[in-house]
């Protein structure tokens, strides 16, 4: 049994940050090979920026109508693909705004597009608030939608649009976007379709611990329900060029590493934790994997949406590699669905 929630506050108001990457670790044994640690070869693909969500946290989204406002093409979105199989990529991320004008068949057309040319090609994509909007411009059931893209070829779903799955602080920062027990229904829904999904957390928004203890709480109830996550991915919010930058303090390394350790010990259910690199920085990331983090990610070998924010950390896979060897561990490289360990 993890960590209750009282714990956790504790542990997150306890200075003894050595102590908690200590716990984490004994966790990280048990739950995958202590000697191994992995990252993913894939691309995040933004293939709209229209949006009508209009959140303070990002720095990415355009109005519906605005100049600056795009629509990839297909064949864009197809020599983007190219190019990852080139750097020897295994799948995409495929993510954008909430455009009000795309229905299923749109989506549908692009995943099974996406599937004869590219049957290799694991397709991540559409996140809870995307899949509502989706639904709700198809006039669909959730249900009815998930079922629908996983017939035209989706193969998982991420986690993003989460934030902090607490409405208190949804009501200040994504104030349009979908409730925390909308995004909990979307995913236990493609659970129970025997569709595999990713949990996220961005903290560092102006929430108290108690709204980060509060997500992970729902986190676990999910997957203990349902066993559907294949990993947990937490990250600071990047506050350049937002609305909402201007308003909290930036998150520190010691507060990421932190929560880390405490995310690995509370989501006990959970199989994997990431370590991300991509707002704390690679040497942050690569400190992480002696905080319970098993997993580095991604060489991210396009990333928009925090690019947009300010963030210009850029990565490859021969760092990546280093940065695992130089923490200890043997690196390997993993699919989507963190199987097809490929040493090197």
């Amino acid at each position: 049994m993890g960590l209750t929630q009282q714990e956790a506050l504790d542990l997150f108001h306890s200075d003894d940050l050595i102590g908690m990457g200590m716990a984490a670790m004994e966790v990280r044994r048990k739950k995958t090979d202590p000697r191994v640690a992995t990252y993913q070869i894939d691309r995040n693909i933004n293939y709209t920026n229209f949006c009508t969500e209009y959140c303070s946290f990002c720095a990415f989204y355009r109005p519906l109508g605005s100049k600056e406002g795009y629509l990839l093409s297909f064949e864009t979105i197809f020599q983007k693909i190219d190019e990852m199989l080139e750097l020897g990529g295994t799948g995409i991320l495929l993510q954008g705004g909430l455009h009000p004008d795309l229905r299923i068949e749109y989506y549908e057309n692009l995943l099974c597009s996406l599937k004869e040319r590219y049957p290799q090609v694991h397709l991540h994509c559409f996140s809870a608030p995307e899949i509502g909007c989706i639904a709700e411009v198809s006039g669909l059931s959730v249900r009815e939608t998930i079922t629908r893209l996983l017939a035209a070829g989706l193969d998982s779903i991420p986690g993003g649009g989460a934030e902090i799955l607490d409405d208190e602080i949804r009501a200040r920062i994504s104030r349009l976007k979908c409730t925390s027990d909308e995004w909990e229904d979307m995913h236990r829904t493609a659970h129970s379709l025997g569709m595999r999904t990713t949990a996220t957390m961005m903290f560092g928004c102006g929430e108290e611990y108690r709204h980060r203890v509060n997500h992970l709480e729902r986190l676990r109830r999910i997957q203990e329900d349902t066993g559907g996550f294949t990993a947990f991915i937490p990250w600071m919010f990047a506050p350049e060029n937002t609305p909402l930058g201007k308003k909290v303090p930036e998150a520190t390394a010691v507060d990421y590493l932190k929560t880390l350790a405490i995310s690995r010990m509370y989501l006990d259910n959970i199989d994997h934790i990431q370590s991300s690199w991509l707002t704390p920085g690679i040497k942050v990331c690569q400190v992480g994997l002696q905080f319970g983090a098993d997993d580095v990610g991604s060489i991210l070998i396009e990333e928009n949406v925090v690019f947009a924010a300010g963030v210009r950390n850029r990565t490859n896979e021969g760092e990546l590699r280093r940065i695992i060897e130089d923490a200890g561990f043997v690196p390997a490289q993993r699919d989507t669905l963190y199987r097809s360990y490929m040493m090197k």
